[in-house]
């Protein structure tokens, strides 16, 4: 088994330390530390964290792989420091049975870039009328435990009832895509000043906390569990934390672009800032921030959503919704959330890595960096600053809203079980 020894590391942040790596596990953390034989990583008092795992992503296999595959998602998400990723059930076919769950972590396996956890639809074929093989994708090879229509809502009432009883026999979670439709139909962008000005459809900020509103009292009515995709506006922020003071099951992500990006944006007309949901006001960006430091919001999720170009190449009214995500995640946070003051780097560590893991119930990912844990490790350049290039992106599609932007940090390394994913920042 082969050894890897990093050394001067600033642990979650902290004091710099050497971690050494037997195998699959941390041996040792400390300093000071050799062993004979390792390979030797200077960490020169870079940033080490667990390796990071996002709960929302698309990798679009089966039936898109012109956007991504597993594959290609999975090298993405190594690039941007990720060590395991949930892929979204909303592929062609849609993932509501265990074949096509099984397929998708087979899939992961083979890959061998991250670990990769599928999310099951909750209804099939994501249509909203019946509830999908629930049961049968939790007891399958790829062990669902998450359980999503993202891309839709799931906005009947006595379904998402029904969704959320089944899913509390075996501690499982429903992950809500909340958006009323009849409060959406050709919405464009964020309803408010600038969608007027520009005469696009709105999207109006009620439409998703109405959804919210409903399923935080159906989870505690039930007493199961609730997962609030993409939380994108100020309102939901209070209604969830409104839902926590009450005692409610209820947790809920924030993507990166929602913490930096506005609706100000879309007066060029470019597509890239189509999204689902879509960028907000200030206002909004600064609550999200303010909750996902106080922890009303849990986590940091991509959303990572890769399109041709085709499909983003075009008028805004044709052009699909979604940006990619996995490989600028984490500059985005160190921008909005450390360089502020807001979050340190173990506040970053609990919302990257450990929460999301503990939310969709994954062994051996979001562990500390200590000895006898998994070596699943990710050490970051803080210091470093660069323009955006998609370009360079290992993704297949390079529909990225930062292009051109300068963000801070970079993911040098990525270890997965003790493994090299990523070395000076270059996938292996």
């Amino acid at each position: 088994m082969s050894k890897t020894l990093i050394r001067g590391a600033k642990v979650l942040g902290g004091e710099v330390q050497d971690v050494l790596i037997d195998g699959e596990t941390i041996a040792e953390v400390g300093t000071g530390l050799s062993a004979e034989g390792a390979e030797v990583v200077e960490a020169d008092g870079r940033i080490l964290l667990p390796g990071l795992v996002d709960l929302h992503t698309h990798l679009r296999e089966p039936g898109r792989e012109d956007s991504e595959t597993v594959l290609t998602g999975t090298r993405a998400a190594a690039s941007g420091g990720y060590t395991a990723v949930f892929a979204m059930a909303n592929t062609f076919p849609v993932a509501d049975t265990a074949g096509v769950v099984e397929q998708v972590y087979r899939l992961g396996k083979e890959s061998g870039y991250c670990d990769v956890q599928p999310i099951g639809a909750v209804t099939v074929g994501l249509e909203g009328r019946k509830l999908a093989e629930l049961g049968a994708m939790h007891d399958s090879a790829a062990g669902v435990k998450v359980f999503s229509d993202d891309g839709k809502c799931v906005d009947d009432a006595v379904i998402m009832r029904r969704a959320l009883e089944y899913v509390k026999a075996f501690g499982g979670v429903v992950a809500q895509h909340a958006q009323e439709p009849r409060l959406t139909e050709g919405a464009q962008m964020n309803e408010g000043v600038v969608s007027a000005e520009l005469g696009l459809g709105g999207w109006p900020a009620v439409a998703e906390e109405s959804i919210i509103a409903r399923d935080v009292l159906l989870a505690e009515h039930v007493g199961s569990r609730v997962h609030i995709c993409h939380l994108s506006t100020a309102g939901s922020v209070e209604i969830v934390r409104w839902a926590k003071s009450r005692g409610i099951d209820v947790t809920a992500e924030v993507t990166p672009h929602h913490l930096l990006l506005t609706d100000e944006l879309v007066r060029s007309y470019d597509p890239v800032y189509k999204v689902n949901p879509p960028l907000r006001t200030e206002k909004d960006v600064m609550a999200l921030r303010t909750a996902l430091a106080d922890g009303t919001i849990d986590i940091v999720a991509t959303d990572h959503a890769p399109h041709p170009h085709e499909d983003k190449d075009c008028e805004w009214a044709a052009a699909a919704m979604g940006m990619v995500g996995l490989e600028t995640a984490l500059s985005v946070v160190q921008q909005t959330m450390v360089e502020t003051g807001l979050l340190d780097w173990a506040g970053v560590a609990e919302r990257m890595s450990a929460k999301p893991a503990a939310i969709g119930r994954l062994a051996g990912h979001g562990r500390p960096v200590a000895a006898g844990e998994p070596a699943n490790l990710t050490l970051v350049d803080a210091a470093y600053r660069g323009q955006v290039d998609p370009a360079g992106f290992a993704s297949r599609s390079r529909n990225t809203p930062y292009e051109g932007r300068e963000l801070p940090g970079r993911v040098t390394h990525t270890f997965l079980r003790g493994r090299a994913t990523v070395v000076d920042g270059k996938l292996t």
